[in-house]
């Protein structure tokens, strides 16, 4: 299994423990972005994971490209240039304050991409799968053709695509993510999301969708689900849906529909120790879970179990193999394994 991604690759900046970014005297570094994180949680997979990105010549550009060698991520596709590497600062949450996301990726080497710095037709060769957020378009500059040049490629290799929606408001309207968004959506095989950023981006009205003690209202989303797999000719819309109780405990639940059925995943409630980047790790959950020829349910099961463990890493990126995603679907959660 080859599965390219694409994307901004950051350096993500936080206070220790739980201080507000107002009282750090110093910051911990990591580096992460949604493809980005999607390729790594792959490669703990053992699926042949290659992220396509642009990073600075210098010192800290090579530090986010050696990150991503460390846990066996294929750079060979990253271009170079400019001076800027993207960062964001993490204000972790507690209690009732919830976390807070500063972004200083404006100028950055990424946005800053050319769509001759990538030749789709060859980085796509062989490969299985192609994967993409909405942050990405939502860079602005020539990002939005580079993602249609390399859709285009799909299509004509016959590549299967994914879309995670994504949306940032800190990065776009939604009538602006809409109209850059849908001119993409005919060359999506597969649409992720969670309910509320389906229900705002692609403007569906089924009424309200929300948890309701920690589970999900099933029928309205079954209809979101099949309303926009009907809209767009996707062949599977996965989407999730979070119950907040606080910044530290929290619930999550997901929904499949593939074969013109709703597959609904178990709810998990989990105490939080980082949840930046939960939502790639189900992405490659899927995608893995996909390419292995499980079914529906089990796709899904096995995306939420991931996503769930994500929760409970520090970090980005989910560093969790798939035999433990298996253990955690098989056993629950265990005390100590010895």
């Amino acid at each position: 299994m080859r599965v390219v991604t694409f994307g901004e690759l950051l350096m993500r900046l936080s206070p220790f423990g739980q201080a507000r970014l107002l009282q750090a005297e110093a910051l911990r570094a990591h580096f992460g972005g949604a493809e980005a994180n999607v390729a790594v949680s792959l490669a703990q997979f053992g699926v042949e994971a290659t992220l396509v990105s642009r990073l600075p010549q210098h010192a800290l550009g090579q530090a986010a490209l050696n990150a991503l060698r460390r846990y066996g991520v294929d750079v060979r596709y990253v271009a170079r240039g400019d001076e800027r590497l993207g960062l964001y600062f993490l204000e972790p949450g507690a209690h009732g304050r919830p976390a807070q996301v500063l972004y200083d990726r404006a100028d950055s080497a990424f946005a800053h991409a050319q769509r001759a710095d990538f030749d789709w037709l060859a980085i796509l060769a062989g490969a299985d799968w192609f994967h993409l957020s909405g942050i990405t378009p939502a860079l602005g500059g020539t990002l939005p053709d580079i993602c249609a040049d390399a859709l285009a490629a799909c299509h004509a290799l016959g590549v299967r695509v994914s879309l995670d929606l994504n949306y940032r408001a800190a990065l776009w309207s939604r009538d602006t993510a809409f109209a850059v968004l849908t001119p993409l959506l005919p060359f999506v095989d597969v649409l992720i999301a969670n309910v509320e950023h389906a229900k705002e981006v692609l403007s569906i009205t089924v009424g309200e969708t929300e948890l309701s003690g920690g589970e999900i209202n099933r029928a309205r989303v079954q209809t979101l689900a099949q309303t926009l797999a009907e809209r767009y000719a996707f062949s599977a819309v996965a989407l999730m849906q979070r119950n907040t109780h606080s910044a530290s405990s929290g619930s999550i639940g997901a929904m499949l529909w593939a074969d013109d059925t709703a597959h609904f995943s178990r709810t998990y409630t989990m105490q939080i120790v980082d949840r930046v980047g939960s939502g790639d790790a189900f992405a490659a959950g899927l995608i893995y879970a996909t390419l292995g020829g499980q079914s529906p349910q089990e796709r899904v099961d096995f995306a939420l179990a991931a996503a769930c463990l994500a929760h409970g890493i520090e970090g980005d990126f989910n560093l969790v193999s798939a035999a433990e995603v298996q253990r955690l679907l098989d056993c629950g959660t265990e005390d100590v394994r010895r």
